[in-house]
Protein backbone atom coordinates (compact mmCIF):
# COMPACT_ATOMS: atom_id res chain seq x y z
CA UNK A 1 0.00 0.00 0.00
CA UNK A 2 1.23 3.25 -0.77
CA UNK A 3 1.66 6.03 2.26
CA UNK A 4 0.16 9.09 1.98
CA UNK A 5 0.92 12.35 3.46
CA UNK A 6 -0.37 12.74 6.43
CA UNK A 7 -2.95 15.68 7.44
CA UNK A 8 -1.39 18.86 8.60
CA UNK A 9 -1.32 19.50 12.15
CA UNK A 10 -0.40 22.82 14.61
CA UNK A 11 2.35 20.55 15.65
CA UNK A 12 3.44 20.19 11.89
CA UNK A 13 3.13 23.86 10.92
CA UNK A 14 2.63 25.44 7.29
CA UNK A 15 4.77 23.49 4.79
CA UNK A 16 7.49 25.66 2.80
CA UNK A 17 8.41 25.07 -0.39
CA UNK A 18 12.00 25.26 -1.35
CA UNK A 19 13.51 26.40 -4.31
CA UNK A 20 14.70 23.86 -6.21
CA UNK A 21 15.74 22.87 -9.97
CA UNK A 22 13.44 21.36 -12.34
CA UNK A 23 13.45 16.84 -11.61
CA UNK A 24 10.83 14.27 -10.79
CA UNK A 25 9.18 13.06 -7.39
CA UNK A 26 7.84 14.87 -4.12
CA UNK A 27 9.61 14.78 -1.09
CA UNK A 28 9.01 16.01 2.60
CA UNK A 29 11.30 17.18 5.43
CA UNK A 30 10.29 17.57 8.97
CA UNK A 31 12.59 19.17 11.89
CA UNK A 32 11.48 16.50 14.10
CA UNK A 33 10.88 12.55 14.95
CA UNK A 34 7.50 11.04 13.71
CA UNK A 35 6.78 14.39 11.35
CA UNK A 36 6.25 17.00 13.79
CA UNK A 37 7.62 20.30 13.87
CA UNK A 38 8.75 22.43 10.62
CA UNK A 39 7.88 21.20 7.29
CA UNK A 40 9.79 21.91 3.77
CA UNK A 41 8.49 20.27 0.50
CA UNK A 42 10.75 19.68 -2.34
CA UNK A 43 10.33 18.75 -5.77
CA UNK A 44 13.81 18.83 -7.41
CA UNK A 45 17.61 18.87 -6.47
CA UNK A 46 18.68 20.68 -3.48
CA UNK A 47 21.97 21.40 -2.06
CA UNK A 48 21.18 22.58 1.38
CA UNK A 49 18.09 21.94 3.06
CA UNK A 50 19.23 23.79 6.40
CA UNK A 51 18.96 26.94 4.12
CA UNK A 52 15.26 26.39 5.14
CA UNK A 53 15.16 24.20 8.33
CA UNK A 54 17.68 23.65 11.77
CA UNK A 55 17.42 20.16 11.25
CA UNK A 56 16.18 17.17 9.58
CA UNK A 57 14.40 14.36 12.30
CA UNK A 58 12.53 12.62 9.19
CA UNK A 59 11.06 12.27 6.02
CA UNK A 60 8.13 11.58 3.87
CA UNK A 61 8.95 10.95 0.45
CA UNK A 62 5.44 10.62 -1.56
CA UNK A 63 7.06 10.03 -4.95
CA UNK A 64 10.76 9.31 -6.00
CA UNK A 65 13.36 7.88 -5.88
CA UNK A 66 15.51 10.07 -4.13
CA UNK A 67 18.95 9.86 -2.60
CA UNK A 68 19.50 11.93 0.03
CA UNK A 69 23.15 13.20 1.35
CA UNK A 70 25.30 13.40 4.99
CA UNK A 71 26.30 16.71 3.66
CA UNK A 72 25.56 20.01 1.74
CA UNK A 73 26.26 20.11 -2.02
CA UNK A 74 25.69 15.95 -2.39
CA UNK A 75 28.43 14.78 -0.39
CA UNK A 76 29.26 12.51 2.48
CA UNK A 77 27.30 9.07 3.15
CA UNK A 78 24.40 8.96 0.41
CA UNK A 79 20.75 7.28 1.15
CA UNK A 80 18.50 6.09 -0.98
CA UNK A 81 14.97 7.04 -0.27
CA UNK A 82 11.93 5.54 -1.98
CA UNK A 83 8.57 6.36 -1.98
CA UNK A 84 7.22 5.38 2.09
CA UNK A 85 7.90 7.24 5.74
CA UNK A 86 10.77 7.75 7.30
CA UNK A 87 9.82 8.54 11.12
CA UNK A 88 13.49 8.87 12.63
CA UNK A 89 16.85 8.72 11.31
CA UNK A 90 17.19 4.78 11.78
CA UNK A 91 14.58 4.03 9.02
CA UNK A 92 16.96 5.39 6.30
CA UNK A 93 20.18 4.06 7.58
CA UNK A 94 20.59 0.63 9.46
CA UNK A 95 23.96 2.12 11.18
CA UNK A 96 24.35 2.29 14.67
CA UNK A 97 25.17 6.10 14.13
CA UNK A 98 23.20 9.21 13.60
CA UNK A 99 22.88 10.51 10.19
CA UNK A 100 21.63 13.86 9.43
CA UNK A 101 20.23 14.43 5.72
CA UNK A 102 21.44 18.25 4.56
CA UNK A 103 20.90 17.37 0.55
CA UNK A 104 18.40 16.30 -1.50
CA UNK A 105 18.09 14.70 -5.27
CA UNK A 106 15.88 12.94 -7.27
CA UNK A 107 16.89 9.36 -9.17
CA UNK A 108 15.58 8.26 -12.50
CA UNK A 109 13.36 5.59 -12.92
CA UNK A 110 13.68 2.54 -16.00
CA UNK A 111 11.82 -0.22 -16.64
CA UNK A 112 14.86 -2.24 -17.31
CA UNK A 113 18.24 -2.69 -15.58
CA UNK A 114 21.27 -4.32 -16.03
CA UNK A 115 24.38 -4.00 -14.11
CA UNK A 116 28.27 -4.96 -14.48
CA UNK A 117 30.61 -5.58 -11.65
CA UNK A 118 33.90 -6.34 -12.31
CA UNK A 119 37.24 -7.43 -10.11
CA UNK A 120 39.60 -4.79 -10.61
CA UNK A 121 39.59 -0.89 -11.87
CA UNK A 122 39.45 -0.80 -15.35
CA UNK A 123 36.72 -3.16 -16.02
CA UNK A 124 39.47 -5.97 -15.24
CA UNK A 125 39.25 -9.24 -13.91
CA UNK A 126 36.18 -11.12 -12.84
CA UNK A 127 32.86 -10.10 -14.59
CA UNK A 128 29.02 -10.29 -13.00
CA UNK A 129 26.22 -9.51 -15.02
CA UNK A 130 22.87 -8.84 -13.34
CA UNK A 131 19.94 -8.39 -15.27
CA UNK A 132 16.42 -7.20 -13.81
CA UNK A 133 17.05 -8.41 -10.33
CA UNK A 134 18.56 -7.98 -6.89
CA UNK A 135 21.30 -9.76 -5.05
CA UNK A 136 21.36 -9.70 -1.49
CA UNK A 137 24.74 -11.62 -1.37
CA UNK A 138 27.39 -11.59 -4.20
CA UNK A 139 28.78 -14.58 -2.77
CA UNK A 140 25.89 -16.69 -2.46
CA UNK A 141 26.04 -16.12 -6.63
CA UNK A 142 29.42 -17.12 -6.90
CA UNK A 143 31.60 -13.75 -6.72
CA UNK A 144 33.55 -12.49 -4.28
CA UNK A 145 32.97 -9.18 -2.03
CA UNK A 146 35.74 -7.27 -4.48
CA UNK A 147 34.07 -4.99 -6.70
CA UNK A 148 36.64 -2.24 -8.12
CA UNK A 149 34.93 -1.08 -11.32
CA UNK A 150 31.54 -1.47 -12.90
CA UNK A 151 29.47 -0.25 -15.63
CA UNK A 152 25.34 0.54 -14.98
CA UNK A 153 23.81 -0.12 -18.55
CA UNK A 154 20.29 0.49 -17.61
CA UNK A 155 18.66 1.35 -14.67
CA UNK A 156 19.42 2.82 -10.99
CA UNK A 157 20.84 0.85 -8.85
CA UNK A 158 22.61 1.03 -4.82
CA UNK A 159 25.22 -1.29 -3.45
CA UNK A 160 25.88 -2.07 -0.25
CA UNK A 161 29.21 -2.90 1.81
CA UNK A 162 27.56 -5.92 3.81
CA UNK A 163 25.21 -8.51 2.46
CA UNK A 164 21.59 -8.23 2.98
CA UNK A 165 21.28 -4.94 1.96
CA UNK A 166 23.41 -3.42 5.08
CA UNK A 167 26.84 -1.03 5.72
CA UNK A 168 27.34 1.86 3.55
CA UNK A 169 25.45 2.94 0.25
CA UNK A 170 26.41 3.83 -3.52
CA UNK A 171 23.98 4.87 -5.84
CA UNK A 172 25.07 3.84 -9.24
CA UNK A 173 23.25 5.81 -12.36
CA UNK A 174 24.09 4.62 -15.99
CA UNK A 175 27.28 5.19 -16.96
CA UNK A 176 31.07 3.82 -16.30
CA UNK A 177 32.67 4.02 -12.85
CA UNK A 178 35.96 2.52 -14.16
CA UNK A 179 37.64 3.24 -9.88
CA UNK A 180 36.13 2.59 -6.59
CA UNK A 181 36.67 6.46 -6.06
CA UNK A 182 34.32 6.89 -8.81
CA UNK A 183 30.83 6.27 -6.75
CA UNK A 184 32.40 7.98 -3.52
CA UNK A 185 33.83 4.88 -2.04
CA UNK A 186 37.32 4.39 0.13
CA UNK A 187 37.90 0.63 -0.73
CA UNK A 188 36.56 -1.82 -3.51
CA UNK A 189 34.13 -3.81 -1.52
CA UNK A 190 30.23 -4.03 -2.06
CA UNK A 191 28.51 -7.06 -1.14
CA UNK A 192 24.93 -6.43 -1.87
CA UNK A 193 23.19 -4.66 -4.88
CA UNK A 194 19.90 -4.01 -5.55
CA UNK A 195 17.43 -1.94 -8.45
CA UNK A 196 16.31 1.11 -7.32
CA UNK A 197 12.78 1.66 -8.18
CA UNK A 198 10.05 4.00 -7.94
CA UNK A 199 7.97 1.82 -5.43
CA UNK A 200 7.71 1.13 -1.79
CA UNK A 201 9.58 -2.10 -1.38
CA UNK A 202 9.54 -2.17 2.19
CA UNK A 203 6.41 -1.22 4.47
CA UNK A 204 8.21 1.59 6.48
CA UNK A 205 11.16 2.70 3.51
CA UNK A 206 13.44 1.04 5.76
CA UNK A 207 16.17 -1.41 4.66
CA UNK A 208 17.22 -2.58 7.80
CA UNK A 209 15.55 -6.04 8.16
CA UNK A 210 16.11 -7.48 4.82
CA UNK A 211 18.57 -10.06 5.88
CA UNK A 212 15.52 -12.91 5.45
CA UNK A 213 15.91 -12.06 1.90
CA UNK A 214 19.70 -13.50 1.71
CA UNK A 215 18.54 -17.18 0.81
CA UNK A 216 15.20 -16.24 -1.19
CA UNK A 217 15.50 -17.25 -4.63
CA UNK A 218 16.04 -15.33 -7.84
CA UNK A 219 16.26 -15.96 -11.15
CA UNK A 220 19.48 -14.74 -12.19
CA UNK A 221 22.29 -15.54 -14.90
CA UNK A 222 25.79 -14.69 -13.76
CA UNK A 223 28.42 -14.34 -15.91
CA UNK A 224 31.67 -15.30 -14.54
CA UNK A 225 35.35 -14.26 -16.53
CA UNK A 226 38.48 -16.02 -15.60
CA UNK A 227 40.47 -15.76 -17.87
CA UNK A 228 40.33 -17.61 -20.68
CA UNK A 229 37.04 -19.61 -19.79
CA UNK A 230 33.63 -18.32 -19.34
CA UNK A 231 31.69 -19.55 -16.56
CA UNK A 232 27.59 -19.51 -17.35
CA UNK A 233 25.72 -19.69 -14.25
CA UNK A 234 21.76 -20.22 -14.13
CA UNK A 235 19.69 -19.96 -10.37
Amino acid sequence: AVLCREKMTEQQGNPDQLPADKGQGGLAVFEYENFRGKKVELSGECKDAFEKTQRIGSVIVESGPWVGFERPGYAGEQFVLEKGEYPRWSAWTNCQSFYSLCSFRPLKDSADHKFHLFENAGYEGRKMEIVDDDVPSLWAYGFQDRVASAKVINGTWVGYMYPGYRGRQYVFEQGEFKHWNDWGATAPQIQSVRRVRDMQWHKRGCNSNMASSVMGHFSLFIILFLKDLCYAIYF
